[in-house]
């Protein structure tokens, strides 16, 4: 019975490595057990191939129950869950006003199963997701990977702006544009690419700038805000309106082999970007990834801990990155925080500031 066994292990571990789908090395298996049970009931007892498969039917009989029994309770473990998760998910409430009203299809529960699963998310985090409004100021380095994640994560409507196009130098670390995509705006390459990933959340892009003149009007669209520019300039004006609107805003720097992210949202106490870099830098100071480089994975691994920080937001789980900045040193492999203070004469969010308005 062992060498049976073992024989049909190895079957198994045959099939797979082949690429065998499950079903096809299920069968195998069950060709396997009716030539050892054809063995146990064709030949005679005491018959050496008989007494090396087991030397009785019984025994075989009994497992194949236990094996069925366990396959039995299985599948209807699996349909109870698949209709809890489709119940927990058609009730839950949304949590923010969305424009998608229409319950999730099969597909997309079927789609977001591992988010559903998580007990910090499950079904109404996930209906959350789905009824969000993201903004991400970029489809650069940090805004490639950002995008292709909340896409990914069924982030109901995401908005992208960059007046920008698509160059051969983006594609060593931009990995949502691709050769074909050279000279094309990048919001559109970016929404080509969401789409393509996933055809049930909606892209909103906007191939311009983000000027003063439309900065309060887009922001109050959204609940939330990621900021991947690359100037400061755009930080200064992201972060003024974000404070003005109310937005969380999450903030993403690369340089060289480190990347730093913050959530900054005054409105629930935490800093803003100007309490932090008060001032710009002098000249020199912060080059530009143009001027100093920049490792290819970096943005990708900074850029996917902002949507992370994005779904905290959105489903409430966890402790986002309020008051606090993560620094990722890809060099040496290292991690910190640091806590950030509100600066009570900030000239974005200090008192002063939130008198004269």
């Amino acid at each position: 019975m062992v060498l049976v066994l073992i024989f049909a292990a190895a079957l198994w571990g045959v099939g797979r490595l082949m690429g065998a789908s499950r079903a096809a090395r299920l069968y195998m298996l069950g060709l396997l057990f009716v030539a050892v049970l054809a063995v146990q009931v064709a030949l005679p007892a005491g018959h050496p191939l008989r007494a090396a498969t087991g030397g009785s039917a019984g025994l075989w009989l009994v497992l194949a129950g236990l094996a069925a029994l366990a396959l039995g309770y299985r599948a209807v473990l699996g349909r109870v869950q698949a209709r809890a998760t489709e119940k927990e998910v058609a009730e839950a409430a949304p949590e923010r006003g969305a424009a998608k009203t229409d319950g999730p299809s099969p597909t997309e529960l079927e789609r977001y199963a591992r988010h559903i699963v998580l007990r910090e998310i499950g079904g109404p985090g996930q209906k959350a997701l789905r009824s969000a409004r993201v903004l991400v100021i970029g489809a650069g380095g940090l805004g490639a990977p950002a995008l292709q994640y909340l896409a990914a994560a069924g982030v109901g409507t995401i908005g992208v702006i960059d007046d920008d196009v698509v160059e051969n130098a983006n594609l060593q670390r931009q990995v949502i544009h691709r050769d074909g995509d050279i000279g094309v705006p990048k919001v559109f390459s970016a929404e080509a690419a969401m789409r393509a990933q996933n055809p049930h959340v909606t892209v909103r892009p906007y191939h311009r700038w983000l000027e003063p003149e439309v900065a309060d009007e887009l922001f109050a669209e959204y609940d939330v805000v990621l900021d991947g520019s690359d100037n400061f300039d755009t930080r200064y004006l992201s972060n003024a309106t974000a404070v003005g609107t109310g937005v969380p805003l999450i903030s993403g720097a690369l340089s060289q082999w480190e990347g730093q992210l913050s959530v900054f949202d005054p409105a629930r106490g935490s800093p803003c970007y100007r309490c932090v870099f008060p001032e710009r830098p002098a000249p020199g100071l912060a080059p530009s990834c143009a001027e100093a480089g920049v490792l290819g994975p970096l943005p990708g691994v900074v850029g996917a801990m902002m949507a992370v920080e994005a779904v905290k937001l959105i489903t409430g789980a966890g402790a986002p990155l309020r008051g606090e900045m993560l620094i990722y040193d890809a060099l040496w492999g290292e991690t910190r925080k640091i806590a950030l203070r509100r600066d009570p004469g900030c000239a974005v969010c200090g008192e002063a500031a939130r008198r004269a308005g």
